[in-house]
């Protein structure tokens, strides 16, 4: 299990094929803030069906979409 479980359970949750979340929005989600080791664990979303296509820290935000 990994500590960002939860948020790869919201955004499978939510169904959009092209989804964008504040890093406040995740850090809600969580319950702590995105870090570093995030790079690493975003391949995990992947098993979702999903994938980190930004991480925009200009705009504190990340984009996903569904993997086709």
């Amino acid at each position: 299990m990994s500590k960002y479980d939860p948020l790869w359970d919201f955004i499978k949750k939510r169904n959009k094929d092209k989804d964008e979340l504040s890093f406040k929005e995740i850090a809600s989600i969580l319950g702590f803030k995105i870090d570093h080791s995030f790079l690493t664990y975003k391949k995990k979303l992947d098993r979702y069906g999903y994938s980190v296509e930004k991480i925009s820290l200009k705009d504190n935000k990340i984009i996903i979409t569904r993997v086709k």
